[in-house]
């Protein structure tokens, strides 16, 4: 018998380990990596995103990669909102240059169900986008290390 992905930290979740959970994501999505964001989800995962459904790591790195071909100098913030046992609540920010070389700013929240492996079984996501200038952006790369400033509101 093989043994189940872990992606630690696993539930039951406490405040440390799910902002843990945050930032890891965080760090993992501003790479860009579509296999590798994909791996954090259960071979069966359901997500929305805005109004797509999908369901599987497979259909999860092909959007991922459409996603970034389109949204380029993506630079994501994400802070923990509430947690549960097995559930975190977030709240997000991203700018990204679509290929006409406009700039946007997406606010967002999501909703994140786990395994007992700390794989993620659902994500539930709620996306806006505002047009900005370039002299607007505030989200430069990946976060600095030990940089945990929330994200600001608007």
């Amino acid at each position: 018998m093989t043994t189940p992905e872990t992606k630690p930290p696993v539930p039951p979740f406490t405040r440390e380990t799910a902002t843990m959970k945050v930032l890891a994501a965080e760090a993992a999505w501003n790479t860009r990596d579509p296999e590798r964001v994909a791996m954090a989800y259960t071979v069966d995962s359901e997500w929305r995103n805005r109004d797509t459904f999908l369901r599987g790591r497979d259909e999860i790195r092909d959007f991922l990669a459409a996603k970034w071909a389109r949204e380029t100098d993506y630079a994501l913030r994400k802070d923990l909102w509430a947690f549960t046992d097995d559930r975190i609540a977030v709240r997000f920010q991203y700018e990204s240059r679509d290929l006409e070389g406009r700039w946007w700013r997406s606010y967002g929240n999501e909703n994140w169900e786990f395994d007992e492996h700390g794989l993620m079984r659902r994500r539930e996501a709620s996306i806006n986008d505002v047009e900005i200038t370039e002299a607007e952006r505030r989200i430069h790369g990946a976060r600095a290390d030990g940089d945990t400033d929330g994200i600001p509101l608007r």
